[in-house]
């Protein structure tokens, strides 16, 4: 029986040529332009209270190179454009399974700029990648080595808004194997003031990266303000100037991201966390950039497929849990917790608890009780069951 793996993106910078940067311009130009036109024949059909599957989509794509208006199409590859109408579907797979949203149409100028081949669309040897339709390989920045032997099963080539090439090669990599099982658990309390406190009581500072470069984004964002309207040589290069900055950030971010999630994956068995709605928070105005610079959202994405390489579970609190409000000493519940208070005492014991510390305690004792009487928390992202862990009754014996 064959040993299965997990399969990770390892991603790379390029440097094209000439004649490469075309041709992956045109490709992206002819993947936007059919994914696009299977969006439309697809809403079209539903309005006819029809249902039209990749198949059909796909045996469209035959018709449409036929034509002399979309003939174009035969000049790139046709990997990417098939992968596009699954793709699609994909979109449409979670859209009926009400994960997701109505698919939307690309935009040339805000969609994001990709291509994604399979093994028939390109050849990988020696460590020298060549797409379909090109005769040299690219010159690819190996910051970090493949594993060994490693084959790609699929290969992603992209563009930022900063002008950056990418290239993402999918592979099954060995390495990623279960850690050992430990005894160790910690909840985590995210917030702002600090990014993370630990039950522990360790705080792990906020960078606060877009605070950092805010004001050279600023200059950078007047500066095309007072560019001509239009898509001139002056406003592009202005734009890149300022997704430029936006990419420093971003970068920054998921570097830090990244080594502290991979830190606490390693450290602990059970991770505790609460399970937040970011998207509505995002909508209080005083608090909407200091919530997005914090990456709440890419934090627990990251610790969660982290955990599931390595053998380690992650629980999400429900949100309405009063972690901060309850005493962790003696399980007195406070009447109100304002957000500027950062200490308080419990009326009940006298405990002073610093506020952060004491919700991470509260997560963590109610993510471990979820193993005695199925609270009010969830593991990963299932839906969650029973009652909030202060709710908690018991049963009242019939006569």
């Amino acid at each position: 029986m064959a040993t299965t793996y997990v399969k990770r993106a390892f991603k790379y910078r390029f440097r094209p040529t000439d004649a490469q940067a075309v041709e992956l311009s045109r490709t992206f130009g002819c993947v936007r332009k059919v994914y696009n036109l299977a969006l439309a024949a697809r809403t079209e059909a539903w309005a006819r209270q029809e249902r039209v599957n990749y198949n059909q989509t796909s045996a469209m794509l035959t018709a449409w190179k036929r034509t002399e208006e979309l003939a174009f199409l035969n000049d790139v590859s046709s990997v990417p454009l098939q992968q596009t109408l699954r793709h699609l579907q994909m979109a449409f797979t979670n859209f009926f399974g009400k994960r997701a949203k109505y698919p939307r149409f690309k935009s040339r100028k805000r969609s994001r700029k990709s291509a994604e081949y399979t093994t028939s669309g390109f050849r990988f040897r020696d460590g020298r990648l060549t797409l379909a339709k090109m005769s040299e390989p690219l010159d690819i920045v190996w910051s970090r080595p493949l594993p060994g032997g490693a084959e790609p099963s699929t290969v992603t080539v992209s563009q930022d808004a900063a002008g950056r090439w990418f290239v993402s090669l999918l592979c099954e990599d060995p390495s990623v194997r279960p850690l050992p099982a430990a005894d160790t658990a910690v909840g985590i309390d995210v917030g702002l003031d600090y990014l993370l406190t630990l039950s522990t009581g360790e705080k792990i500072a906020n960078p606060r990266l877009e605070r950092r470069d805010r004001a050279a984004l600023a200059r950078a964002r007047r500066d095309l303000a007072r560019k001509a309207p239009g898509d001139g040589a002056n406003r592009r290069g202005a734009r890149r100037k300022v997704a430029k900055i936006h990419a420093r950030i971003a970068d920054r971010r998921r570097d830090g991201l990244h080594k502290l999630t991979t830190r606490l994956v390693r450290e602990n068995q059970t991770l505790v966390i609460e399970d937040l709605t970011v998207r509505t928070m995002v909508k209080n105005r005083a608090l909407a950039r200091a919530i997005s610079d914090a990456a709440w959202s890419e934090f627990r994405s990251m610790l969660e497929y982290k955990a599931a390489w390595y053998g380690r579970e992650v629980i999400a609190v429900d949100r309405f849990f009063p972690s901060s409000k309850l005493c962790s000493h003696c399980g007195r519940l406070a009447k109100s917790m304002p957000l500027h208070v950062r200490t308080w005492t419990c009326e009940g014991c006298g405990t002073t608890h610093d506020r952060d510390v004491n919700a991470a305690k509260n997560l963590k004792a109610a993510g471990l009780a979820v193993s005695v009487c199925g609270a009010g928390v969830r593991p990963q992202r299932r839906t969650p069951g029973g009652q909030p862990a202060t709710k908690q009754k018991t049963p009242r014996r019939e006569p």
